[in-house]
């Protein structure tokens, strides 16, 4: 496989996607027929129809540019060094955001429940090690970190082999999936895992009982490696994406179409489970992420492949942000539901709010230590050496910071 340099794109995409996954969290309180840590007492459908918009693809693209970005770490990294890093990069802040970061959020939702103590009474409970919902120890929304690292640790003799001489024969597959419309047979994978699945499992992010999803997930993060690897690959998902959008746009037509005038499976038979249309019905769910994954790569990289300076910082922010976003969010809302705004003003605010505290958090708190670096993730400053030239002219050249991988 040839050396193929950071696509600006990427960043770009995961910027939005990272923001999708505000806006969608900041939602939950007001969407109608979803639990949520805290609920707002009156809830709005056209929240519900957001977040279920959203829901069908913000965290498969995420999962796909963590596999592309898997890729460039692997140009520069053994496997055994990859693992290393990525434990580093992803078990720390899951670890640190166990303790830290979730805490709060439970403790939230466990006042709206009755609890009465403040959150030192409650914080030693967590270290009973009882799971939530039943218990108080919990990943919550850190569960994509922790799916992420077992994809990286499991893939990364496959990864090792795909850009190794030895996987010469792999590139010729892939550059044939670039010819025409063969690129959508990627897609295959995750419809056959999904339909197959799903019913049976589903779905939990717990990691254990997530047997759908598990491998659904995963089938994101090695597309994208696969993808990126291959600019042939790239190039069809551009030369595509009119068609990806097209087919994402009446793939979600469709899936509304049948929610909204109760035709689905559910509501046409009694065993509907095992009506061979229910496959037919579920096999929209992975067709409209794909779509939605390949329209949005496909325009990204037409569009979005324009590097800037502001990328550096961009790239180091929106881990942090990540991880920060939904315990700032659920603070937020538990004080906010109480009020008697109308549901805009309290999400609106929500929303802004959680922005701004997160990124003052960022740069304030993180981004300058060396040791909040580390428990979020994030790559140590890199100093350049001082240049040294005749004894009479010296020029230091200022500490930069590279770019989070």
């Amino acid at each position: 496989m040839q050396t193929i340099s950071r696509q600006s794109y990427l960043d770009w995409l995961r910027l939005l996607a990272i923001i999708g996954v505000l806006f969608f969290h900041a939602a939950q309180p007001f969407a109608a027929e979803s639990s949520w840590h805290i609920k707002n007492k009156e809830t709005s459908n056209l929240y519900l129809e957001f977040t279920f918009w959203l829901s069908r693809f913000r965290m498969h693209l995420l999962f796909f540019i963590s596999g592309a970005v898997a890729y460039f770490i692997m140009q520069r990294k053994s496997g055994k060094q990859f693992v290393g890093m990525r434990f580093q990069r992803l078990m720390v802040p899951l670890l640190f955001g166990m303790l830290v970061i979730v805490p709060p959020q439970v403790y939230m939702e466990r006042l709206t429940q009755g609890f009465k103590g403040n959150f030192f009474d409650f914080y030693p409970s967590i270290f009973k090690g009882i799971p939530y919902p039943k218990g108080n120890l919990s990943w919550h929304h850190l569960w994509f970190i922790l799916y992420l690292f077992v994809y990286d640790l499991l893939a990364a003799p496959l990864f090792a082999w795909i850009i190794s001489p030895r996987g010469k024969k792999f590139a010729e597959v892939t550059t044939w999936l670039s010819q025409g419309k063969r690129m959508y047979l990627l897609c295959l994978p995750a419809i056959l895992v999904f339909t197959s699945l799903i019913l049976r499992y589903p779905e939990t992010n717990d990691l254990v009982n997530d047997l759908a999803y598990l491998p659904y997930w995963f089938l994101f993060v090695l597309s994208g490696f696969i993808c990126i690897s291959n600019p042939l690959l790239m190039n069809a998902i551009e030369r595509n994406r009119r068609l990806s959008l097209l087919v994402a746009f009446l793939s979600i037509v469709s899936i509304n179409y049948l929610r909204w005038n109760n035709v689905e499976p559910s509501d046409l038979w009694a065993n509907w489970k095992e009506q061979p249309l229910t496959y037919c019905y579920l096999a929209l769910y992975p067709i409209i992420a794909w779509s939605w994954v390949l329209a949005l790569v496909g325009y990204g990289k037409k569009y979005l492949n324009r590097p800037h300076k502001a990328l550096t910082y961009i790239n180091q922010a929106v881990y942090p942000f990540y991880i920060l976003h939904q315990t700032v969010i659920v603070i937020l809302a538990y004080y906010v539901v109480q009020l008697k705004d109308t549901i805009e003003a309290k999400y609106f605010f929500i929303v802004a709010v959680t922005f701004g505290i997160c990124v003052c958090l960022f740069h304030l708190f993180i981004r300058p230590y060396r040791v909040m670096r580390f428990l979020f993730g994030m790559k140590e400053p890199i100093e350049k050496k001082k240049t040294v030239a005749a004894p009479e002219q010296q020029v230091t050249v200022k500490p930069t910071l590279e770019a989070i991988a």
